[in-house]
């Protein structure tokens, strides 16, 4: 089976972006695996899958590279908003995106995308963490460290902690132990966040299911909400991430908004039938 795709990133936070408007793909987690592999397939964070919606204008659904489907993902969103508009499948400035973390909404705004990212979600059970009420600086021991987690659902689950010096924590060893650790029934991405000053923080982050990501914009729309909830920032805080910054407002009507850049890299054309070792790239 030979399928036509989009290579495109958020700040260096990389998809695979299929149309499936007109097709379905078997095996969806196995599809991810095989197409996210970095030797072995076209080498991404995610595959982006586009759909037709019977409640919004598009549907969106996400697989990370480990296979599993996941229910938002801000830098993602952003890349799939500029391929419709770019492909000439709709002239609205305001998409309604329908994803499994409800309907969410990007819009033009210049050279970037701005997505309403929707209320975050504060009561640990609904996050969902195994803790009551909000989860603010609860102590969580891993191994040698106890860390202070601040836990937030932006769609998906969050877990923020702050740090003194982020270019020099060890995102890899302790990011997958805080991911799939008992307290997070669905695991959880996890941020790192170094305060600037009031409105910039420096952020690196431990996505589910992908690893150390260049960027995650859930993650830090999340990290935005974390550091306001705890007096650090102010609700408008530019975050600078490894694959550069992403712009979080916290607004009045209790919605995020994320602006940020979208990206297409090159398109081609892969076999599916033969794995992803007979894939040709083109453009």
């Amino acid at each position: 089976m030979k399928i036509n795709f989009t290579k495109m990133h958020g700040l260096g936070n990389d998809f695979v972006l299929i149309d499936c408007r007109n097709r379905e793909l078997p095996d969806l987690p196995l599809v991810s695996k095989n197409l996210c592999h970095r030797r072995f397939g076209i080498g991404a964070d995610q595959i982006l899958l586009l759909y037709p919606s019977d409640i919004a204008d598009f549907k969106m659904r996400i697989f990370n590279a480990d296979g599993g489907e996941v229910e938002m993902c801000g830098n993602g969103i952003r890349c799939l908003a500029k391929y419709i508009w770019d492909k000439g499948l709709s002239e609205k400035a305001i998409l309604n995106i329908e994803t499994l973390a409800g309907i969410i909404r990007p819009e033009r705004k210049g050279e970037m995308v701005r997505v309403d990212m929707g209320e975050p979600v504060l009561d640990g059970r609904e996050i969902p963490v195994n803790l009551d009420g909000r989860v603010i600086d609860h102590p969580l021991r891993i191994e040698d460290k106890t860390f202070r987690i601040t836990c937030i659902s932006m769609g998906n689950p969050h877990a923020v902690i702050f740090i003194d010096n982020v270019a020099e924590f060890p995102v890899i060893y302790y990011g997958p132990l805080l991911e799939k650790h008992e307290l997070f029934p669905k695991k959880t991405n996890v941020e790192f966040i170094e305060i600037i000053n009031p409105s910039e923080i420096k952020m690196r982050v431990w996505e589910r299911g992908s690893g150390e990501t260049m960027a995650c914009g859930t993650g830090a729309s999340a990290a935005v909400v974390a550091s306001n909830l705890k007096g650090l920032t102010a609700k408008n805080v530019t975050v600078h991430l490894m694959g550069g910054d992403l712009f979080i407002e916290w607004e009045e009507d209790n919605h995020i908004y994320m602006t940020g850049p979208a990206v297409e890299v090159f398109t081609g054309e892969i076999n599916l039938s033969e794995g992803t070792h007979g894939g040709k790239k083109t453009g």
